[in-house]
């Protein structure tokens, strides 16, 4: 069997963060930067799995005997592996003939894993491509979360994204192309890991959690037809008073960028990864002067 080839591409997450598990109506786009994946059959009692960064150097390798993985008795050396090995049973129980023989996987990351782009999301995407199941079970069976970022990696369109009854819809959306130019993002060289930010999340005791739903739903449906600069920084920031409201912690904006002159909006996990900034005037200057040097334009990030 010749060498198989797949790619998923990176996600932000624009409105409906935290929310977007309780059934809240999300805008994602996806990303020009993506993960590559290639398998192919391999001869010899053993498989191997090889990642490499954006700069075509090696970060992660393994060997190892697929059959005694699947029988879990092979031992994981590290957090990765472990976390690739529960994948592979994971996908095994989906396709119970898919690993009849050893494999080759590799794959290559097109951003630096800190940036939150999605090395999680991508990979299984990928996988779930190769091994034709369904990416969003697959995802709910290894590292949870609403499934967007799923979403993301197949499309090649903003869309939004809402969860009913525990089912996706995913309705493809032309971002307004008006509001392109003014829009910046900007890493804050925080990683945050997704899965303790939902465990946070979790631990939260709301109130009438219908009630902000419904109101960052109407947010969402406006930021997707809006054609005024002005009113989309309005509803920025009437989003992230909301979420600041939900999650109980300040903005991204109140605690380190007060004296910006445009509006700054959290993506995603609250606290670390990129931010959305929305500026009349190229906001580079005022960013790096603050110690942030990563600052991407939408045409260069966005899909």
């Amino acid at each position: 069997m010749p060498k198989q080839r797949f790619y998923s591409h990176g996600k932000l997450l624009i409105t409906s963060e935290y929310l977007v598990l309780d059934g809240a109506k999300a805008l994602a786009l996806p990303c020009k930067f993506g993960q590559d994946f290639t398998v192919q059959p391999k001869p010899g009692n053993f498989s191997t799995w090889t990642s490499f960064d954006e700069h075509e150097k090696i970060w992660f390798s393994s060997e190892f005997d697929l059959n005694l993985v699947l029988n879990s008795n092979q031992t994981p050396k590290n957090e990765f592996e472990s976390r690739l090995f529960q994948i592979f049973s994971v996908l095994a129980e989906m396709k119970p003939k898919l690993f009849s023989k050893q494999y080759d996987f590799r794959t290559k990351l097109e951003f630096p894993k800190n940036w939150g782009l999605g090395t999680s999301s991508t990979l299984i995407n990928n996988l779930a491509d190769w091994a034709a199941v369904n990416p969003y079970e697959l995802l709910a069976k290894t590292f949870g979360g609403s499934g967007y970022d799923i979403a993301c990696a197949g499309s090649n369109s903003a869309l939004t994204f809402q969860l009913k009854n525990k089912i996706a819809f995913v309705q493809n959306v032309e971002f307004p192309e008006i509001l392109k130019p003014y829009i910046y993002f900007v890493h804050l060289n925080q990683k945050q890991n997704s899965r303790e930010a939902i465990q946070n999340y979790r631990r939260l005791k709301l109130g009438n959690v219908s009630d902000f739903i419904s109101k960052v739903n109407s947010i969402t449906n406006e930021i997707s037809i809006c054609q005024e600069v002005s009113r989309f920084q309005n509803l920025v920031l009437k989003h992230e008073s909301l979420l600041s409201e939900v999650l109980q912690i300040e903005t991204v904006q109140q605690r380190l960028f007060s004296d910006f002159s445009g509006v700054v909006k959290s993506l995603g996990a609250w606290g670390g990864d990129f931010l959305m900034a929305v500026s009349e005037h190229n906001p580079e200057e005022y960013f790096r002067n603050k110690g942030f040097s990563t600052i991407l334009d939408y045409e260069t990030m966005v899909l």
